[in-house]
């Protein structure tokens, strides 16, 4: 009953998926299933300043010893820059420490490895490290006196020739000489624990870990009193060599009060996401109701009322008085232009349509929570690629109902084409960090096992998918298409193609902006994102938000007498993208100060690639909710 009780709280708390917990003794008092050693793993180095991430070692900091192994990483981890690695701390369970010394570094004044040390500290890199697969957090109050918890602390600061702070030097008045930077080497490493007399398990469990960072001068003995030691300052000018100690203390606190599953909402709960989120979810079904609303009057009534006089028709007399969207049923199912492009477009916007939604629901179960490092790359990584046979399948079927018959193209263009645009940007992007000597640089056996998952596996799906594609018949359409296409009459402004596009895609990107937000911030300014459950809701919003829309227009086009659907129809909601973009770009001015010109390719790089697959999502769903529009009410009226 015991261990089922354990279970149980693991399966409601934040740690739904295979991660059990560990628990930890004294020494002396180990017993099975339980350690007195707590490895403390450090991560990359990141900046809201700048793209390029970077390795701890980088920097020149206290390392481990050789034989100490750094945890495997995997697809996801590797694919986004995460590089976890051994340090040299020395944590013994409930051994507390003062002021211990790590290592002490040396260097000339033209030292380059000094030079680096500066140059982090001016663009505010933190350090980002891991105490029991959790991460280990800096609280500090911010104005309004809320505290506010981050998986990440600065490794110095910086003040500038005019006296300015950068963010990390507010922290303490001792940081205010101009033009000096400030070396955090001494960290107070405090970890809070569960007592397993209190929790009725063996052993203690840890449920927090915070630091607070330092600048101690150590160079007339070590001295780790704040209110007595001096600062370990840099000058903007290096004359002389530097001596710098990098110093630690450890201590421990019970708290019984968290639970070890719940041990993440403290860093969760200090980020004021939630009542933004559901600001969102509100904004976004006000326009879905109004969006439905405006479907249901005009295109559902207007339906009705042409369909019912549509088959009234008794006589070839009024059979002839054809008028609005009857008029063009002889060409509405003519094939477009660029059909092979359009074909390949829908199928491979269908895989990621599939992909995003078979994550998303993973992501709500609680497998891609941010305690499973990369899982979330790496299943999206993986769904994508076995999701090759749908896209075959879908543009094969198209293709065919167009009458196409370059085949091996049509295939080759759906397994390679979209593919291979997010390759190379991919593959340039990492050119620029492998130049950059960053840590996000992907290691070029990881990029021919990409290839190899590439071609050795979803081409051969797309293969398979397009096989039994074109061994079915052509969709039929409910009409005939007429051997000469009609002439389309002067379109008025909002049924001219262009206005209509641009026109389309604003209400979809109105349902997503506010979300945008905090996924960017996620990705650029390094929060977690956790909110998986309001992200899926918003995503079916989109996605009735995008067919709403392109019906809506595509109604109005027809009735004007404009048959020219098809290119219209993806468009339509894939201008979403456009908006996106844009969006990105004012993020980008408004929130970021990237340091180098390369950080700023990088930057726009990703962002084109996420603007790509927005574009085949938003534009598939408009594609599919059209075509099925068309044929339902094609298929409802007589035609003679």
């Amino acid at each position: 009953m015991r261990r089922l009780a354990i279970v149980v709280g693991v399966a409601v708390g934040f740690y739904l998926p295979g991660l059990a917990p560990v628990s930890f003794c004294r020494k002396g008092e180990e017993e099975e299933g339980c350690k007195s050693q707590i490895e403390l793993f450090v991560n990359r180095l990141t900046s809201s300043e700048s793209v390029i991430p970077f390795e701890y070692s980088a920097f020149d900091f206290c390392t481990a010893s050789k034989d100490k192994k750094s945890p495997s990483e995997n697809l996801g981890q590797v694919l986004f820059g995460e590089r976890i690695r051994p340090s040299p701390y020395n944590i013994a369970f409930g051994e507390e420490k003062q002021c211990e010394v790590l290592c002490e570094k040396n260097y000339k004044a033209d030292d380059d490895k000094i030079k680096f040390l500066k140059h982090g500290m001016m663009f505010s890199y933190e350090q980002h490290w891991i105490i029991d697969n959790m991460p280990v957090t800096w609280c500090y109050d911010t104005e309004g006196q809320n505290r506010f918890c981050t998986p990440g602390f600065p490794m110095g600061c910086y003040v500038t020739q005019k006296g300015d702070k950068k963010d990390a030097c507010i922290i303490s008045e001792r940081y205010n000489e101009p033009s000096t930077f400030y070396l955090f080497n001494h960290v107070d490493i405090t970890i809070y624990y569960h007592s397993g007399e209190a929790g009725g398990f063996l052993g203690s469990r840890l449920v927090q870990a915070r630091v607070v960072p330092h600048s101690f001068d150590h160079s007339d003995g070590v001295n780790c009193d704040p209110a007595s030691a001096k600062p370990a300052s840099i000058p903007g000018k290096v004359n002389s060599d530097i001596n710098i100690k990098y110093t630690y203390s450890i201590n421990f606190q019970e708290n019984n009060q968290v639970k070890w599953a719940s041990r993440w909402d403290y860093i969760l709960d200090s980020m004021p996401h939630t009542n933004i989120q559901w600001f969102s979810i509100m904004n976004s079904l006000v326009i879905v109701i109004f969006l439905s609303g405006m479907v249901a009057m005009v295109t559902v009534r207007s339906l009705r009322k042409d369909i019912a006089r549509y088959n009234a028709a008794e006589n070839s007399e009024e059979a002839q008085e054809e008028f609005g969207w009857k008029l063009v049923h002889g060409d509405v199912f003519r094939p477009p232009k660029a059909g092979m492009l359009l074909s390949v477009l829908a199928g491979v916007g269908l895989q990621v349509f599939i992909m995003i939604f078979i994550v998303l629901f993973i992501a709500c179960l609680g497998f891609l929570s941010p305690a499973n490092r990369g899982a979330f790359g790496t299943t999206a990584v993986v769904v994508f690629i076995l999701l090759g046979s749908p896209a075959g399948y879908t543009s094969a079927r198209i293709y065919k109902s167009f009458g196409g018959e370059k085949w091996k193209t049509n295939v080759l263009m759906t397994a390679f084409l979209v593919s291979g645009i997010v390759f190379g940007i991919f593959f340039v992007m990492n050119l620029i960090l492998w130049s950059e000597g960053s840590s996000a640089a992907v290691p070029f056996t990881t990029i021919l096992a990409i290839m190899f998952l590439w071609v050795g596996i979803t081409t051969p799906m797309c293969f398979l998918g397009a096989y039994y594609g074109y061994k079915k018949r052509p969709i039929e359409h409910p009409v005939r298409t007429n051997p000469i296409p009609r002439h389309v009459p002067e379109q008025v402004f909002y049924t001219r193609p262009i206005p209509g596009v641009v026109m389309g895609g604003i209400l979809p990107f109105g349902c997503i902006f506010i979300q945008l937000f905090f996924i960017l911030n996620s990705l650029w300014s390094h929060q977690i994102y956790y909110m998986f459950g309001f992200l899926l809701l918003v995503a079916i919003i989109l996605i009735i938000t995008c067919s709403e829309t392109t019906i809506l227009l595509c109604y109005f086009h027809l009735a004007a007498e404009d048959y020219n659907w098809w290119w219209r129809s993806f468009m339509t909601s894939g201008f979403t993208a456009f908006y996106f973009f844009i969006y990105a770009a004012h993020y980008y001015s408004s929130k970021l100060t990237l340091d180098k010109f390369a950080s700023v390719i990088l930057y726009f790089g990703y962002t084109s690639i996420m603007t790509l697959f927005v574009f085949l999502f938003t534009g598939s769903i408009g594609f599919f909710a059209c075509y099925w529009f068309v044929r339902k009410i094609y298929g409802a009226v007589k035609v003679d």
